[in-house]
């Protein structure tokens, strides 16, 4: 089964065919391509999370300073570098009315303490509402998934337009 923590193909949970195809939708729904930054320029960790919250704050209003702390401190807890070159950074944020989605590629892959000591290049950052809620531990669940997936990883890092990787999250379905 390899590393604990390292993302593996077997390493996730299967849902039923019916939540999985119900879940699909989850990401593309969240993610729009507008919520796509390509080249993001960020030295390590922590400036690639003032970025993203910047471009929150710029994109859905929400406070950045806010946004930021919430993932530092959920990345205090533990790293949410998958391996293989990806991240999935998520917070419960205060006041969040909505779950709220990010994707960035980084211009140069940056350090993320992931469990296979590789660098990360892809990170999509789910924000969502400070009350518990099932959904998005199916949204992560089901972006873990996406990220396991070579094809899918191999396909992401080929495109060079939002319109073309928003609609890769859309069409994407488990295996």
């Amino acid at each position: 089964m390899g590393h604990p923590g390292v993302l593996t193909d077997t390493t996730l949970p299967r849902d039923t065919p019916q939540v999985a195809a119900r879940s699909r939708n989850i990401v593309s729904d969240l993610l729009s391509e507008d919520d796509i930054i390509l080249d993001l320029d960020a030295a390590n960790k922590t400036r690639a999370f003032e970025s993203v919250a910047e471009f929150l704050q710029r994109r859905h209003g929400l406070d950045a300073a806010q946004v930021r702390t919430s993932l530092a401190e959920r990345e205090e807890l533990g790293s949410t570098g998958l391996g293989r070159g990806v991240a999935i950074p998520h917070a419960r944020v205060k006041g969040l009315r909505r779950a709220v989605a990010a994707f960035a590629r980084f211009a140069l892959p940056i350090e993320f303490d992931a469990p296979d000591a590789k660098p990360v290049s892809d990170m999509l950052v789910l924000l969502v509402p400070e009350q518990p809620n099932d959904e998005h531990l199916k949204v992560l669940a089901l972006v873990a998934e996406m990220f396991c997936d070579t094809s899918f990883r191999a396909e992401l890092r080929s495109l060079a337009h939002p319109r073309d990787i928003h609609r890769l999250f859309a069409a994407w379905t488990p295996s």
